[in-house]
């Protein structure tokens, strides 16, 4: 089987990469320069084919052949909507069968980040192909900087209020679900939210920390002007995690229902608990 891949360099969608080279799938990186293609050979790819997610005429020629696409949108992009769709649309126009997108968890969300997904699920139902949705909460391994944080200072923040509860998935387990839509034929033609158990707040996260680093750790709230949002230079990214933040601070982030991630995978989820164990692991090693 072939596979194209969007964002197979990525810090994120580059996780499904390992995933589908160990069951033997041959993947076609999609690249924007030669810099991008020479990291998508290191990490594994076979094949690497330049093509850019603005313009569509390139997407079709670097779909054709090929029996599956992983797509995961640039979040906060500007077009990112338009982009997916063009995605889609081009993936279908070239023949390829089976279509996997990693979305986001609760797409009917007005934020900028989540309603840009709708369109892109819609072209996907109405498309002839076979597709996957896949709809992950708020990636553990965004908490990496908070893991750090704890380690060094004893304190972690946010820009948010630390009492929201949040909703987690390690982008592992979703990388391995949408290796598994793309070789096997159960996990198809569905749309699946994927969370690991429970909702953390951010004093509860402070508390598990402290387990798991085995000293105090304190949950704070980051004065305005250090928080990402200010950071941001303006446009749609900076409007966008404005938008994200007010909503976060007022409801965070909720579901935290593992059934879904459970019965596709076949395996309990990894809990937010494992994945700072291992970074505590892997700090210990170094």
């Amino acid at each position: 089987m072939k596979v194209l891949m969007v964002g197979a360099t990525g810090r994120f969608a580059g996780l499904v990469l390992p995933e589908l080279t160990r069951r033997d799938v041959v993947v076609r990186a999609l690249v924007r320069d030669e810099a991008g293609a020479a990291e998508a050979r290191g990490r594994g790819a076979a094949e690497t084919t330049r093509g850019d997610l603005r313009e569509p005429a390139t997407l079709r020629a670097a779909a054709e052949g090929v029996d599956g696409v992983f797509h995961l949108n640039p979040a906060f992009a500007e077009g990112e909507a338009e982009m997916g769709v063009g995605m889609v649309r081009a993936a279908s126009a070239a023949g390829v069968r089976r279509f996997v997108f990693s979305s986001v968890y609760h797409p009917s969300l007005s934020l900028t980040n989540h309603a840009a997904k709708q369109p892109v699920e819609e072209a996907l139902y109405e498309s002839s192909m076979e597709y996957t949705v896949l709809q992950p909460a708020m990636f553990m391994q965004l908490l990496a900087g908070s893991f750090s944080d704890a380690a060094r200072h004893g304190r972690i923040s946010g820009s948010y209020s630390k009492r929201s509860n949040m909703s987690y998935v390690d982008y592992r387990d979703v990388a391995e679900a949408a290796a598994l839509a793309l070789t096997r034929d159960e996990p198809v033609r569905g749309t699946f939210e994927l969370s690991a158990p429970g909702m953390w707040d951010r004093v509860e996260v402070a508390a598990l920390l402290s387990r798991v680093l085995g000293r105090e750790v304190s949950a704070e709230q980051s004065p305005p002007g250090d928080a990402g949002v200010a950071r941001a230079a303006p446009g749609p990214l900076r409007d966008g995690l404005a938008r994200m933040t007010e909503h976060y601070d007022a409801h965070g982030f909720s579901g935290g229902n593992a059934l879904v991630l459970r019965a596709v995978l076949g395996r309990e989820p990894r809990t937010l608990e494992a994945y700072f164990r291992e970074l505590a692991g892997d700090r210990i090693a170094v």
